[in-house]
Formats: C-alpha cells, structure tokens, sequence
C-alpha cells in the first residue's frame, strides 16, 4: 500500500506542479510505466484497465472534435451572444442564463468541452462588455462550477459517466432517466447559491449594445443550419444504440469523424489542425493515471472502501446513498475524480450494490469542485484562463469550492433517493 500511494502521489504531484512544461497525459504515462517496472501492476492489469476505459476514451476524442468543430463554425460564440442579448442588460438574468448555456454544452459535449471550448469565449465577452474584476471572477467561477455540477444527465456528459455505465452495463435510457431528477436539482441549487455567493459582484446592469448580432459570428452558415439536424440525429443515435447495447463511443466517435469530414467538405475547417489541436493529452492522462491507481486498488483500497459502503448501507438507503456520494467528493477533491470513479467503481461491485454506482457519479462530478486538483476538467479551466492572463489561486479557488460544492452535493444526492 505504501509503495502504491507513494507512485500515485508523486504522479498527481507532477502533474499539478509540470515543471518545464511536462504535459498532464506524458507524466501519467510515465508514472504507469514506473508502476509496471515495479510491479505495483502487472500487464494483466493493464489489459483489464484499457477494457475499463476504452470505451470512454474514444467517445471522450469523439466529443471533443466535434465540439471544436462547432467552435470553428461559430457554434458557441453564438450562443453565447444570445445568452447575453437575451438579458436585456439585467446582470442577474445575464449570470443565469450563462450558467444555464453552461449547463447545455456540459450535458452534450461534456465537462471537459465546456471548459476547453466556452470558457475563452465568454472571458472575450466579459472583457467586451468591460466588466470589473470582480465581476469577472463572479461569473467566470459560477462558469466553471456549472460545467461540472451539470455533467451528469447524460452518459456523454462526463468521462466518470461513461466509465461507470460501462462497468455496471447502463444504458443510455436507464442512465438518462435515473439522473434526470438529481441533474435538475444540481442544476437549481447551484445557480441559487451562487447567486447568492456572488450577489455583490454581480452587476445589477451591463450594456449589451456593444455585442456584435449574434448572426454575425457565424463563419459557415450552411454548416451552422447543418449543425441542429446532426446533433439531434446523433442523439437519437445514442438511444438506438442503447437498444441495440452498442458501445457509446461508436456514436460519439464515429459522429464527430462524421461531423469533421461535412464540415471539411463544405471548407469550414480544416481536419488536419483539428486533429492536431485536439487535446490528447488529456487522453493519455486518462489511461496512464489510470494504470496508477490501479495499484492501489491491488494493495486492498478497494477492500477498505468495501467495508466502508457496506457499514454506511446497513443503516439505511439514505444513509448508503449520501455516505456514498460524499465519500466518493472527499476522495476525488484530492484524489482527482478520475481515479476515484474507477476505485469507487470496483468497491460497489464487490459489495454488490450496484444502484450506488449513481451516488458515486454524482460524488465524483460534484465533489471535485472542492479543491483545483479535483477534475481534469479544472485543471484544463484554470490552463485556459492561465493562458488568456487569468490566474486564480488555490486559496481564491477554494474559498468557492469548500463553500458551494457540499450544499450542491446534498441536493443532487437526494434526488436518487
């Protein structure tokens, strides 16, 4: 145990730190690498953890080019000028509405696209409307809360999603159904208490005259009318997939490649600097960071965690379901969600209850938010804002997150009892 959570937190210590530039995905593969050499797994481990996650992985590629497509398009930035020209200047209803699109582009192109994607955008807007700092920082934060406290309606909302409906064999359907209630409720309660959070920040008027017309950021319209028609086609995909039990990944990847050559055909973009510019390390950090937590689940955590949820269900559900979800937060706030979703995964299923697993998601999308090493998809909000002049520090960072995130968590949980 000692010799596997050394590995994993000196893993997880390089890939906050990355000094001279060591990527998030080349320090987690290293520390697999080291992982196997030291026989903290074996290569049958890896094998067994690759048919954990490929499934997720691809669909995960999948979604991200097609989200950088719609980018490329104007898709978003759109969007955005919608959000804000439907507020009619009221800063509140602005504030709303922003984290309402947030929670949209969370459920279709996942926590990770909303924070690669929208967060520049809106950080142009703000500046374009000349916001105050505080201001910034009040709906930047709310920005990047909401892309993960809304990650959980759909299995393509959220890497942790798409690793626990494969583990357990969820369905799209019974995934969607069963989250729908606690999404709803995680939605409602974060807009509520972060207005309330930021209620002296937020301005009580903006002038949204200066936005340029929403049509106007449009780069392709023929590909922009497009757009509508093939995303509710891939979501039907996704059901008639669920019937069939074919892997979410086949429609997710495949529709992106899809979506990728129409738009390359109609000169909207450019597939080779899409390809390019598609974040893959965050692919490699999923499998390498992976293969190292692996390790500890071969050193017993796993059998602790078992004992742990079976104590916590002899109770009562209630009891099973917010121990559950609030165990699986306090893990991933320092653990990093991805990890924690695998570990927590296994530990349910040897304990045999399997309607826990929605407890865990919740856990792992909401409870990151406590600390900035909690989700991939905050690291990658604070390197955007990092490299468009943003620094938030972790101290500014959780000031929010150790406030927000367990009366958040609370509500969603509640919703699946």
């Amino acid at each position: 145990m000692l010799l596997a959570s050394s590995l994993f937190f000196i893993t997880l210590v390089f890939v906050i730190w990355q000094p001279r530039g060591l990527q998030i995905g080349t320090t987690a593969v290293i520390g697999a690498i080291v992982a196997l050499l030291l026989g903290v797994v074996s290569l049958d481990d890896v094998v067994e953890v690759t048919s954990i996650v490929w499934d997720a992985t691809l669909a995960f590629i999948g979604i991200i080019i097609l989200s950088m497509v719609l980018d490329e398009i104007g898709f978003f930035e759109w969007a955005a000028i919608k959000m804000a020209k439907f507020s009619k200047g009221n800063g509140i209803l602005m504030f709303i509405y922003i984290l309402l699109l947030g929670a949209l582009v969370a459920a279709f192109f996942a926590n990770d696209g909303a924070a690669l994607i929208l967060t520049p955008i809106l950080l142009a807007q703000m500046r374009y409307l000349k916001m105050d700092p505080l201001a910034v920082f009040a709906f930047l934060m709310a920005g990047g809360f909401i892309g993960d406290s809304a990650s959980s309606p759909l299995i393509i909302s959220n890497l942790t999603n798409i690793v626990t409906a494969g583990y357990f064999d969820i369905g799209f359907w019974e995934y969607a159904k069963t989250m729908f209630l606690p999404n709803l409720l995680s939605i409602g309660a974060s807009i509520t208490i972060l207005l309330i959070f930021f209620r002296k920040d937020i301005p009580k008027h903006i002038d949204v005259q200066n936005l340029p017309e929403a049509h106007s950021v449009i780069k392709n319209k023929t590909m922009f009318s497009l757009s509508w028609y093939f995303l509710a086609l891939l979501l039907g995909g996704y059901f008639i997939g669920d019937y069939y039990n074919l892997p979410v990944s086949l429609f997710a990847l495949g529709g992106g490649l899809l979506f990728l050559a129409i738009s390359t055909y109609f000169k909207a973009s450019k597939p080779l600097e899409i390809i390019k510019g598609a974040p893959w390390q965050v692919v490699w950090f999923s499998i390498g960071l992976y293969v190292v937590v692996y390790g500890l689940k071969n050193a017993g955590l796993t059998a602790y965690l078992a004992v742990a949820i079976d104590s916590m269900a002899g109770y009562s559900n209630t009891v099973a379901v917010i121990g559950t979800g609030f165990l699986a937060a306090i893990l991933s706030s320092f653990m990093n969600n991805m990890p924690t979703i695998m570990i927590m995964d296994i530990a349910i299923a040897d304990t045999g209850r399997e309607a826990l697993a929605y407890a865990n998601i919740i856990g792992c999308n909401l409870g990151p938010k406590m600390t900035p090493i909690g989700s991939l998809a905050t690291l990658l909000w604070l390197h955007v804002l990092a490299q468009k002049g943003i620094k938030i520090t972790w101290v500014e960072y959780m000031k929010v997150g150790l406030v927000i995130t367990p009366p958040v968590l609370l509500v969603a949980l509640l919703g699946l009892i």
